[in-house]
């Protein structure tokens, strides 16, 4: 069983005889062995109760053939081991057919991880970092609509639920879904601090607790299948799509980071006798992830649609920048309060929820690290509205933007080495591959704007 307080996760890995216990106490039958494929879609094998403590201790096989991004079929037979810090009872399902759920990592039939899961691409980031002495806490904040589906129970047009805006009350018809979300979240282990609507109709942000990015990367995960269930009690629909409406903010996942010093706990990020409150460290880190952003974009902007979200004037960060209060840049270094340097980060913009997160916070790591190893000098801070720049200010300022298309991502991962390094060569290949399915098929659709536009005249 890999030993994860090697890399900085403080949660304690009950023993197997306490999770067979607690099976047994409340009743569990089935329990669904969960990984992830390269675009992090979860992936479930269930099994009866009674043969858990066999798989516990052995594995339980699949064909990883079929997974996207996983093995060929010549080399298909992998197992899973399960992660027993993960265990949680699915509670919408403790009624009927009482079901829990544990993590896995995927092995290959030699016993090794196997180099393209997803979580084994950020473990390998997290143990670099520990080399170097740091544990890496990420704490994500994924948006959402809540739409209306239709008499059969589709999604046909994206509808939103309510018409209220940022923090509304009275015209937030969603206040008891993200309710009985909330509860749902801490009933799975999720320590959720706060839930509100966000910006756009009926679109809704649940924050929950900084941790270890491995753990926030399994509850990112947790999140979007325990959402996309409680809004389908309710008969409506979640979507963590980046921007399914147009005219109206997207769907970010802005993710707040910071170093800890792996035998004391101590924010290295923190630096109180620096204006912006930064160590060396943190600025280095800053540095490095503006260097990489462009390469980053097709992990932390995974889909052709990701690109529609980051476009000026709807709050989502195209410029490469940093600041603190300027919520245009790519990275914001929110204010402390208080005197509360423990608290000190800094907010990655640009990612969105369609996201993988294991690969999200591995290159967004591997990125920071170069920075710090390299000690990538960090550019002055742009405090203006970068909206506001003209084509020659952005010039002027040295300040560049984000590819703005899945194919130039495409293309700028491709010539980045720490990136495609953080993600291996087999992670790489196979995501890139299909992204690159997904941007060609785009390419040759015919959209309904392009007849409306040209048809009558060409």
């Amino acid at each position: 069983m890999i030993d994860t307080t090697t890399i900085g996760a403080a949660t304690r890995m009950p023993s197997a005889d306490e999770i067979l216990r607690k099976c047994e106490e409340h009743g569990v039958e089935f329990v669904n062995l969960q990984f992830t494929d390269v675009m992090g879609i979860v992936k479930s094998v269930a099994i009866p109760v009674e043969v858990f403590p066999e798989v516990i201790e052995n594995g339980q096989w699949f064909d990883g053939s079929s997974i996207a991004g996983f093995a060929r079929i010549a080399e298909s037979d992998m197992f899973l081991m399960p992660d027993l810090s993960t265990f949680a009872i699915i509670p919408w399902e403790r009624e009927r057919n009482v079901t829990a759920r544990v993590i896995c990592w995927v092995h290959n039939p030699n016993g090794d991880i196997f180099p393209g899961d997803p979580r084994a691409v950020l473990l390998r980031q997290l143990e670099r970092a520990a080399k170097l002495g740091y544990a890496f806490n990420t704490g994500p904040e994924p948006e959402f609509f809540l739409l209306e589906r239709d008499s059969a129970g589709k999604v046909v047009t994206p509808t939103p639920h309510d018409s209220g805006g940022y923090f509304d009350l009275s015209t937030d018809r969603g206040t008891e879904v993200r309710k009985d979300m909330i509860k749902a979240l801490m009933q799975m282990g999720i320590k959720v601090e706060a839930g509100h609507h966000e910006v756009a109709t009926g679109q809704h942000e649940i924050d929950f607790e900084y941790d270890n990015a491995l753990a926030t990367g399994d509850q990112v995960l947790t999140f979007k299948y325990t959402l996309k269930a409680i809004a389908e009690q309710h008969g409506l629909h979640a979507t963590f799509m980046p921007k399914p409406i147009e005219g109206i903010s997207g769907n970010g996942m802005h993710t707040h980071q910071s170093l800890a010093g792996l035998e004391t706990g101590d924010n290295m990020f923190a630096d109180p006798d620096d204006s912006y409150g930064l160590s060396t460290l943190a600025k280095h880190f800053i540095a490095g992830q503006l260097a990489h952003a462009r390469g980053m974009t097709a992990v932390i902007a995974p889909l052709v649609n990701s690109y529609r979200r980051l476009v000026p004037g709807y709050e989502a960060p195209v410029y490469i920048s940093w600041a603190r209060q300027n919520r245009s840049s790519l990275i914001r270094v929110p204010s402390i309060r208080n005197g509360k340097y423990a608290a000190t980060r800094v907010e990655l913009r640009c990612p969105d929820p369609a996201s993988n997160p294991y690969l999200v916070y591995a290159v967004s790591l591997a990125a920071g690290l170069d920075g710090i190893e390299n000690k990538t000098e960090l550019p002055e801070p742009v405090e203006e509205n970068l909206y506001h720049f003209t084509d020659e200010d952005l010039k002027r300022r040295n300040v560049q933007m984000l590819p703005a298309t899945l194919g130039e991502a495409l293309h700028e991962m491709a010539n980045d080495d720490v990136v495609r390094e953080a993600l291996g060569e087999h992670v790489y290949e196979r995501l890139s591959e299909a992204q690159h399915q997904d941007w060609d098929s785009f390419r040759q659709y015919v959209s309904q704007w392009e007849l409306d536009r040209y048809l009558s005249i060409y």
